[in-house]
Order: structure tokens, then C-alpha cells, then sequence
């Protein structure tokens, strides 16, 4: 922990001690270092990829589950406020005892794992994570009854969100007709190797978080569709194509390291295999786990940044999707191997739904101007979010370098045309700018 972090973290222990009117115990203060929270994140996008959620799930299960977290803290924190009113229908929660003693860190890590579980297939995952944690949070000499009373408290907060999110009409979508492929020249098809169904075609459907309605920041119309070797829709083609043939060492990593597919299929002869990874908004989650230790927060602060950016990757996803289904439009590797060259593989693989815009765009637009809100401009970091998954670790100055950054990987990668990269990052500002114009995490004090 930097001098920096000491110092936030010294005067969040003094507020507590000032606001029970005791001194911080030695177990308070080695429960209020985010590491456990920080750990718990990690721990739910490792089950993410292990069960292979799409993107727009996956961020379903983030915003969650880090309001969760959040709003644990606000109930004990004088300095944040809950976010009751401010998003879709989040009512204030009304069913918790907070006048015997808890440890908030524990009751925030309990709501954060409790909402997570409900969310993901995999739960005895996050059960055997929960034990291995929680004997080591008992282990800094916790009150058994202090440590149960915390755990009741994070528990009703989680009941609270797990209720208000069975009402987002998640539920409805899975039933929803799937999509229908036609032939129409333009739209979107199945691509290979696997030709997988379109990911979430309802995602439109979902409540929004801060969003009025899905099509609040909907991007200029997608180019027309043309074959037409003098038309631009032809030209944007031809440039994907021949981008491929001179990428650069570097532009090649940078695709690479930007992949973030959890659908990447393998064929070796008759076999098929999936490679699991991780989605881009687990990437960009990484980044503000990355961010947070960095600045060296405190346990509130870091809630605050998982909460922050999570909502804006989920509201990016549901804007996004919309415009994907709305336009429907056909991949590169489709259009170039119909009207340019047969036999041509983009780089990366192609994911499984419509093209305009980039959905990395969006959400790298999103998140990047979040994380920019949270923390300043310029920002040095090095981002090891992708180590895990074998690829080396790229250094950044700034959250907005990094979103440019993972927005044109995708033309790198030949699975999207500039305008739908361009236009999906402005896409993804202006819903930040809104998130940041109406979202307030702390108390105003005169």
C-alpha cells in the first residue's frame, strides 16, 4: 500500500472508532483492507468464465453483485450514499438491524459472494471460496457473534438486490424466441468455425440500470449495405482486409490482448474444444481492481469503483445490444469471403451476433470515462488482467488510452469495420457522461 492509500486508510479506520465511539480493534482494522473484496471479485470472474457467460450476462452478474457490496457500505458509511432512487426501481432497504455490532467489510464481501452465487451455475465454486475466506477473515479474531451478526446484515442487503434483480425481466428473455437467420443480403449469419446461435437477441429487453430506455444513446444509422466496389459500405470491407495483411507485431498483440471471447471454438480434425476467457467487461472490471489497489483505497472506495464501473458496463451492454439487433449487420468475415477474397480468416474469431457497433467500443468507452471520473487524468498503470490467460501485460497512461486502445483492436482483429468502432466508443462516452451526470455515491457536505 502506497503513503497515499496509508493515509485513506488510517482516516476510514479513525471514522469508524469515531463513529462507534470506541477504538478500532485489531480485527476491525485488518477487516477493513479491501483484500478480501478485491479477492471476491476475482473469485466470480473466474467462476464467470468457468461457466462461459456471454458478455451481456456477465455484466448482468457484475452490476449486481457490486451494488450489492456497495450499498452495504453506504448503510454504515456516513460518507456514501445509497443508491436507492437512483437507479431503476431500487428501492431503499428497509429490513436490516444495524444497531447491534457488525463488522461492515465482512457484511459487504458476504452480500457481494451471496448475490454473485445466485447469479452464476457454478455455486459450489463460490461456496468453497466463501469458507476458505471467511475462516480467514475469523482468523483476525473476530467475535463469533460479531462475525454472524455481519454476515446477517450482508445477507439481508443481498436478499434485497436478488429480489430487485428478479424484476429486471431477465427471467422473460430466456424463454424469447431465438433469433432468426435469413438470407438477406446484409444481415447478419452464423459464422465459423462453430456457426453459433446470436447471443442474446432480447438483451434490449433487460431494465437498465441508470438508462431511461435501451435506445437513449442509439449510434448513427449503420452504413447501407452495398457490394458495390465504388459504395462505402464495399470500402470499409476492403480496408478490414487489407489491415489484415500488414498488421504489425504490436497491432497483432494488441488484438490479441483485447480478445476477451469466451466463445473462442478450436478445431483439431474432428474435435471441437473451447478455449474459456475472459469477457471484456470482466477485462475492464480487472482494470478497476487494478485502478483501486493502485490508488490505494480503502474498503469503501473500492465498492465504489466496482459499483460505478459495473453499472456502466451493464447499461453499455443493454445499448449496445440494442443497436446490434436494430441494424443487424453482417460481420467482415462474411462480406469478405462472399464479394473479396474466399478463402480469408480474420485474426481473431468472429463473435457469435450482429456487427454495429462494437460492443468492446461501447463498454471500453463507458468504463474508461468512469474509471477517469473515479480517479483523474493521466493515470499509469500496468494491466496484468489478461496474464492469467497467457497473454504478457501492457502499461497505459490513462483509462481513455486504454479504451481507444481495445476499440480499434477490433478492426486489428477483423471482426469490425472502423464506423462501427468509432461510433460505438461515442457511443459508450455519452452514456457515461449521463451515468456521471446523474449517479451520486457521496454525501454532499457544507
Amino acid at each position: 500500500m502506497n503513503m497515499k492509500g496509508f493515509i485513506r486508510f488510517a482516516l476510514w479506520v479513525v471514522l469508524m472508532s469515531v463513529a462507534s465511539c470506541q477504538p478500532a480493534s485489531e480485527y476491525e482494522q485488518a477487516l477493513a483492507n479491501p483484500h478480501f473484496l478485491h479477492r471476491s471479485v476475482q473469485q466470480l470472474t473466474d467462476v464467470i468464465v468457468h461457466d462461459i457467460f456471454s458478455p451481456p450476462v456477465a455484466s448482468r452478474i457484475y452490476a449486481y453483485a457490486s451494488i450489492a457490496a456497495y450499498e452495504t457500505v453506504a448503510l454504515r458509511h456516513p460518507q456514501y450514499r445509497s443508491l436507492a432512487g437512483q437507479l431503476n426501481d431500487l428501492q431503499p432497504i428497509s429490513s436490516v438491524d444495524t444497531t447491534q455490532q457488525y463488522v461492515m467489510p465482512v457484511a459487504a464481501v458476504h452480500a457481494y459472494l451471496s448475490v454473485g452465487k445466485k447469479l452464476i451455475f457454478s455455486e459450489e465454486k463460490i461456496a468453497a471460496f466463501q469458507e476458505k475466506l471467511y475462516a480467514e477473515m475469523k482468523a483476525t479474531g473476530i467475535p463469533e457473534a460479531v462475525f454472524e451478526r455481519s454476515l446477517k446484515v450482508g445477507q439481508a442487503v443481498a436478499d434485497h438486490i436478488i429480489a430487485w434483480a428478479s424484476k429486471d425481466r431477465y427471467k422473460e428473455t430466456r424463454s424469447a424466441p431465438k433469433y432468426t437467420v435469413t438470407t438477406a443480403a446484409g444481415r447478419w449469419r452464423p459464422t465459423p468455425p462453430a456457426y453459433m446461435d446470436a447471443v442474446e437477441p432480447h438483451w434490449n429487453q433487460i431494465r437498465p440500470f441508470t438508462l431511461q430506455s435501451a435506445d437513449q444513446f442509439a449510434p448513427p444509422p449503420a452504413i447501407a449495405f452495398s457490394t458495390d466496389t465504388a459504395s462505402t459500405f464495399y470500402k470499409e470491407a476492403y480496408e478490414v482486409y487489407r489491415t489484415s495483411q500488414s498488421l504489425t507485431d504490436e497491432q497483432k498483440e494488441i488484438a490479441n490482448f483485447w480478445d476477451c471471447n469466451p466463445y473462442k471454438v478450436n478445431l483439431q480434425g474432428h474435435v471441437m474444444y473451447a478455449t474459456k476467457k475472459i469477457t471484456p467487461g470482466g477485462h475492464w472490471i480487472g482494470i478497476a481492481s487494478i485502478a483501486s489497489r493502485t490508488a490505494g483505497d480503502d474498503f469503501g472506495k473500492a465498492a465504489e469503483t466496482y459499483a460505478w464501473v459495473a453499472i456502466g458496463l451493464a447499461d453499455g451492454f443493454i445499448s449496445c445490444w440494442d443497436e446490434k439487433y436494430r441494424s443487424n449487420v453482417v460481420r467482415p468475415e462474411t462480406y469478405i469471403n462472399e464479394y473479396i477474397d474466399r478463402n480469408w480468416v480474420p485474426l481473431l474469431q468472429t463473435p457469435p451476433f450482429p456487427e454495429y457497433t462494437s460492443g468492446h467500443s461501447v463498454v471500453s468507452g463507458v468504463a474508461g470515462d468512469i474509471l477517469t471520473h473515479l480517479y483523474g487524468e493521466p493515470f499509469t498503470y500496468r494491466d496484468t488482467t489478461e496474464v492469467r490467460y497467457g497473454l504478457p501485460a501492457r502499461n497505459y497512461n490513462s483509462f481513455r488510452q486504454a479504451a481507444d486502445e481495445a476499440s480499434v483492436s477490433r478492426v486489428y482483429g477483423g471482426i469490425h469495420y472502423t464506423p462501427a468502432v468509432r461510433n460505438g466508443l461515442q457511443q459508450g462516452r455519452k452514456i457515461a457522461a449521463y451515468i456521471i451526470s446523474r449517479l451520486q455515491t457521496r454525501k454532499q457536505t457544507r
